[in-house]
């Protein structure tokens, strides 16, 4: 158990920050769903349209330190790379 108040202090900021990024990580999640379910249906005009909106969110989960930002990248490009096989 922290002893000194800064270290209490940083046990609570670490937990509210915590949360944040779980639920920041469900909305990327969410929409990574999307976009392979569009792909499960085989339709490529809304893989691509799903992919579109899924690539700023992950980004901006790369600019808050959900992800790293190679993760990100190496997703949006297994999708992409989907999506294209898509006929």
């Amino acid at each position: 158990m922290a002893n000194t108040s800064s270290a209490k202090k940083r046990i609570r900021r670490d937990e509210r920050k915590s949360h944040i990024n779980i639920s920041r990580r469900s909305r990327i999640r969410t929409y990574i769903k999307r976009v392979e379910a569009a792909i499960e249906e085989g339709n490529k005009d809304a893989a691509s349209a799903a992919l579109k909106e899924a690539q700023p969110e992950m980004m901006r989960g790369v600019s808050r330190g959900v992800y790293k930002k190679n993760t990100a990248a190496r997703k949006i490009s297994r999708l992409s790379h989907r999506i294209n096989k898509i006929q």
